[in-house]
């Protein structure tokens, strides 16, 4: 059985710009899983966070785009950040060059998860892992690669360590 493509919001519906430049593309190996770091709110537009992560990211840091391919809100819906071809870029010492990065918006250090977050994770990186042949021992976080953070989060990434979100990735990749 196929795992159908998740619905996910286009840059055009969150009235994202096109990236700057261009640079060397990558094959996705890695599925890794990051958080925003900032705490993000009930009250808080998840589009006009996408519009200013993507000016950040752009004008401050001079990247080419939002650093990650796609990001989940705390409803659980999926937008299109960078497009995938190109590797993603990281403030630590990890090369994200294969890796398919997603952002769950919020700061798990201190935010609790939800469950249609934990359920957009799974079905993201069920449908990447089998429409690039990534093995689910390659779907990590990013404190997996980098001795330098905390990312995503230590509510999220318990998660990870109790097998939650990997079994569920494997279910949806059986079903």
């Amino acid at each position: 059985m196929q795992v159908e493509k998740p619905e996910i919001i286009t840059k055009d519906q969150w009235g994202g710009e096109a990236q700057v430049g261009e640079k060397e593309t990558h094959e996705i190996k890695y599925v890794t899983i990051h958080h925003g770091g900032v705490e993000f709110g009930e009250d808080k537009d998840p589009m006009e966070y996408m519009r200013n992560l993507q000016k950040f990211s752009q004008d401050d840091k001079n990247w080419m785009d939002i650093p990650y391919h796609f990001c989940i809100d705390l409803d659980g819906n999926i937008y299109e950040a960078r497009p995938l071809q190109y590797p993603g870029d990281t403030n630590t010492e990890y090369d994200p060059t294969g890796h398919a990065l997603i952002n769950v918006m919020g700061n798990y250090e201190v935010q609790k998860i939800k469950p249609e977050q934990i359920e957009a994770i799974a079905h993201l990186s069920a449908w990447l892992a089998q429409e690039y042949e990534v093995p689910t021992d390659s779907i990590a976080t990013h404190k997996d690669h980098s001795d330098q953070t905390v990312c995503p989060g230590e509510d999220l990434y318990k998660y990870f360590e109790d097998g939650t979100i990997i079994n569920r990735i494997q279910k949806l990749l059986k079903e």
